[in-house]
């Protein structure tokens, strides 16, 4: 009787906290509904969600508590919206202000699950607490604080990893290692690591390749992102740089402000870089989220100087508004593959309950220079190079291996025959669309006769989405070019691999 009790309790809380939600997420939610239809009865309306709720609390295989049935309720109702709305839960919460200040606190590891679904080190921060304290690539990460792993995924370890810098956290190692006669051997041991606080480093690569053409691969776009990137730039200026490759492959995007001030770095002041549009609000204003960015100083890499942006499909958000602006004003070349189409602008809107939760909402459109949003559609480059998954990770891992046991070659990768300092044999996997934007720079060809012969029309290169397009899954899995079917088959992806 008791249980029977507790059930409809937690039922009318989780009911009630639904119908403060939607009087909740907006000022102007009631007034549009009134606007539509006069005759709308919002608490009529989401009677369902609370009898579904009633009888998942009831019936359901296991007791489940409020948090954890509130918690699922709203990834459903933002499942429901689009690809990039999504509930964040108050951990998630931190780490997105840790990622786009540019830092955290912790013990500077990246981990990954391996093929049996074990925690594994992946890369050690280069000059991070981890690395001081000997931990290595493929290390297994067996228990944490005396915690075992095992069940745990990628983000359950690292909430437990990290913590408030000067404190210490204790690792459970499990060491696998091959002798030279072929034998295996494993060693397990404990690790103590003091925290601190973390760079996040959204430039993963700077170098001279060979014939004088600098490298900076951009991973993320967060504070720190133009002020590392000029640093480089200025860096490989003063080492004889004639002509600079930007890599925005893997690169998933970040804080728009972000986007803009990269761009600044490029463009001359007071050039557009993308504007926002919102939904209109129920008198006919402009939306709050509409937004339009401009270059705000002079450009710090000298105009005459070429430009090609590397893009694929992981080429997405803030990355493609940089490709998008640069490409528009004809200051850089696009080499690679179509972009991955993001051209929608989320907004982070704090929730009382659960405390310290967020909801990730997209309220807007960006849109390029071209007056075009791309979203579920992408960008073209102007020189098309493709590159297999299977290709992809192959020059993944050999990018890893040409640091994994030296770490000065961390920002100076093994991409094939472009690269100085690697041996170039039968099994060196040639990363296509860097050779062939090294082989661009290599004609005999200025600046703007370069632009002229490879630039396409912008207009086939940045053209409009459909308007609907935001809210068709099965598009965004076209888009992808892979069916349901394939989406639910796990697979290796490229750019987790991405060092």
């Amino acid at each position: 009787m008791n249980k029977k009790r507790d059930s409809r309790r937690e039922f009318w809380v989780i009911f009630g906290f639904f119908a403060f939600m939607v009087l909740a997420l907006g000022n102007a939610f009631l007034p549009r509904l009134a606007a539509q239809d006069q005759t709308v009865d919002v608490y009529r309306e989401i009677e369902p969600i609370g009898d579904v709720l009633d009888i998942v609390i009831r019936e359901y295989v296991r007791d489940l508590s409020v948090e954890e049935t509130v918690a699922g309720a709203i990834s459903g109702i933002m499942g429901a919206l689009d690809r990039n709305s999504a509930y964040v839960s108050a951990e998630e919460l931190e780490a997105l202000r840790q990622e786009t200040k540019g830092e955290f606190e912790g013990i500077g590891v990246s981990i990954k699950e391996n093929e049996d679904g074990q925690i594994m080190v992946f890369m050690p921060i280069l000059g991070s607490p981890a690395l001081e304290a000997g931990i290595r690539p493929y290390d297994l990460i067996t228990a944490i604080d005396g915690k075992s792993t095992e069940g745990l995924d990628t983000s359950g370890a690292a909430n437990l990893i990290r913590g408030k810098r000067g404190s210490y956290v204790n690792l459970t190692i499990l060491r696998r290692s091959e002798n030279e006669d072929g034998t295996r051997e494993e060693e397990t041991f404990d690790v103590k690591v003091q925290r601190a606080r973390i760079p996040l480093e959204s430039i993963k690569e700077f170098q001279m390749l060979h014939g004088d053409i600098g490298y900076i691969r951009l991973s993320s776009f967060s504070d720190t992102t133009a002020t590392d990137l000029e640093k480089h730039m200025n860096e490989l200026i003063e080492e004889g740089m004639r002509a600079l490759v930007l890599d925005l492959r893997w690169n998933s995007g970040g804080l728009l402000s972000a986007s803009e001030e990269v761009c600044e770095l490029f463009l001359p002041k007071g050039l557009l870089v993308t504007y926002t549009r919102g939904r209109k609000s129920v008198n006919g204003a402009s939306d709050k989220d509409e937004m339009r960015l401009y270059t705000s100083r002079d450009a710090a890499l000298p105009e005459e100087m070429p430009v090609i942006i590397l893009t694929n499909s992981d080429t997405a958000s803030a990355s493609e508004i940089v490709t998008g602006a640069l490409q528009f004003y004809q200051r850089a070349l696009v080499v690679g593959q179509r972009t991955f189409g993001k051209g929608s602008v989320q907004t982070i809107i704090p929730l009382e309950r659960p405390k310290n939760s967020a909801l990730r909402l997209t309220t807007a459109l960006y849109y390029t220079p071209a007056d075009v949003t791309i979203d579920h559609q992408g960008i073209l480059p102007d020189v098309e190079v493709e590159m297999s998954r299977d290709e992809e990770l192959a020059l993944a891992k050999q990018m890893y291996l040409s640091f994994e046991n030296n770490y000065e070659n961390q920002y100076k990768q093994n991409h094939g025959s472009m690269t100085p300092g690697y041996e170039v044999t039968e099994e060196t996997v040639e990363d296509m669309p860097l050779a062939t934007a090294v082989d661009i720079f290599s004609e005999e060809l200025d600046w703007p006769a370069l632009i002229e012969k490879y630039h396409k029309d912008i207009h086939e290169t940045q053209m409009a989405s459909d308007s609907n397009t935001i809210n068709d899954p099965k598009r965004a899995l076209k888009k992808e070019g892979r069916t349901e079917a394939e989406k639910a088959q796990p697979e290796e992806d490229p750019a987790e691999l991405m060092p």
